[in-house]
């Protein structure tokens, strides 16, 4: 996969579990745990700017592009 997810990085940054995060960003604990392992297809820019603004970050925190070797 080219595009890394790095949002557990950025919780243990901010010492927050993914919990703490779903509820304050109102999505489910599952939805939040398919995000970090990369197994989703999508995300709404809804949701991933209020991951920014809760754990005061820029979008390129949480995603890297790695290109295939």
């Amino acid at each position: 996969m080219a595009i890394v997810v790095r949002l557990d990085v950025m919780l243990a940054r901010r010492k927050m579990r993914s919990k703490e995060l779903a509820q304050a960003i109102g999505a489910t604990e599952a939805n939040l745990s398919l995000f970090k392992s990369g197994k989703v297809k999508g995300l709404r820019f809804e949701t991933l700017e209020a991951i920014c603004r809760h754990l005061d970050c820029q979008p390129g925190d949480l995603l890297e592009y790695l290109p295939d070797s």
